[in-house]
């Protein structure tokens, strides 16, 4: 779907038609960039991940609103209801796009349909979008890519190499900005570049997916289309946030990762998962990123134990050059909470089943009594934070007082 979150803010706000428009989120929160622009506003130059400063400087007219994410969902699947009557094995790619495999499911010529397809999503929803048609996922998404709005291309599998060969390596999907990097160092700037670079030479220096990206340059992509109704296997279970003003000791950074780590906690016990590693990624007030991980000897689902274990690899790997404008956590290597698992000489075993007693307390009081009944006592320490703590996570509760 074409600029979807501004498509449908223009649909909804019919004054806001043929003005350049950004859907940016909340300054004041300190997520002010640019989340989705209509073509006018792209005409300008403003552009996704553009602050909203910037976007005031590229088009002085813009009009700045919010995001309504609950009308994004509401119409992403009034999308998804029109691609099941074609087709069961429809899977999603984000809010705004979708994979059809309509090979068993119809006869009709793949570009009728198609066409089809984008003209009822224009007359029932109001929405314009893009189609992409071929014999395989990847150069579906690159044929959705190529003609924008309101469009259908189609990439036949006998002709693709004098389609697409010619366009840049970056239009291709998984090839992001430091591969794109990586692949202009080997003067690799083109999709046929790369098709006819040496596999191995790319597995040597980007790994298993450089034969990935050799593969899906030579239109060898074989991945199945998912059913409407497949879930995927949780592979982690994480939260993360932007926090209102930049953490600037290890005490905040502890209770953020405090705070974030009651979310996790929850969602693994509603899971029936437990975490055999832990992972942490914090981006600096200059938007640089850093992510570590750590195998543990045991599992949990505790969030004090998670939170401890992730603060322990904070203070082992970050060093304060920058402040901190946001912290996400993760736990990961997940296994059954019912699966046996081997002890160790050297974890402590009575008191991970007394902090175990004390998370399953404050899961009962939560699920009775609502998230606000029990919170970090550490939050007391400082006001700033307890003043902003709605807006600093979105759970908020404590593992015990500390």
């Amino acid at each position: 779907m074409n600029n979807f979150y501004a498509s449908v803010e223009c649909m909804l706000n019919p004054s806001l038609r043929g003005k350049p428009v950004a859907v940016c989120g909340s300054v004041e929160e300190r997520h002010g960039i640019v989340l989705a622009k209509n073509y006018p506003a792209k005409a300008f130059g403003v552009k996704t991940g553009d602050a909203v400063w910037q976007a005031k400087e590229k088009c002085r007219d813009i009009i700045v609103v919010p995001p309504h994410y609950d009308e994004y969902i509401k119409y992403s699947k009034l999308a998804r209801e029109v691609y099941n009557r074609y087709t069961n094995q429809v899977e999603p790619y984000g809010m705004d796009e979708c994979w059809l495999d309509i090979s068993g499911y119809n006869s009709r010529d793949p570009e009728t349909v198609a066409y089809e397809i984008k003209n009822t999503i224009k007359e029932e929803l109001g929405l314009t979008v893009s189609v992409g048609v071929s014999y395989n996922k990847i150069f579906a998404k690159l044929g959705s890519d190529m003609k924008k709005p309101d469009a259908v291309t189609v990439i036949p599998k006998d002709t693709f190499r004098e389609k697409i060969w010619g366009l840049p390596a970056s239009d291709l999907l998984f090839v992001g900005r430091a591969t794109e990097r990586f692949l202009n160092r080997f003067c690799i700037r083109s999709i046929g570049d790369l098709a006819n670079t040496d596999p191995q030479f790319l597995k040597s220096y980007i790994g298993i997916n450089g034969i990935k990206l050799w593969r899906y340059a030579n239109g060898l992509d074989n991945s199945p289309v998912m059913y409407s109704d497949y879930k995927p296997i949780v592979k982690s279970v994480g939260h993360g946030t932007t926090t209102v003003e930049d953490l600037k000791t290890n005490e905040e950074v502890w209770i953020t990762i405090l705070e974030l780590t009651q979310d996790i906690g929850h969602r693994l016990k509603k899971l029936g998962l437990t975490c055999m590693g832990i992972s942490i990624c914090i981006r600096n007030e200059e938007l640089m990123f850093k992510e570590w991980q750590k195998k543990l000897n045991f599992a949990t689902q505790s969030p004090f134990v998670i939170a401890k274990l992730a603060y322990e690899l904070f203070l082992q790997k970050y060093v304060w050059n920058n402040n901190i404008r946001s912290v996400t956590v993760r736990g990961i290597n997940l296994v059954s909470d019912s699966a046996p698992i081997q002890l160790d000489l050297f974890t402590d075993q009575d008191s991970m089943d007394r902090q175990n007693k004390i998370d399953n307390c404050i899961e009962s009081l939560r699920s009775r009594f609502g998230k606000e009944i029990i919170k970090n006592g550490v939050l007391l320490k400082n006001a700033w934070m307890m003043k902003n703590q709605a807006k600093l996570t979105m759970p908020t509760g404590m593992s015990n007082m500390r």
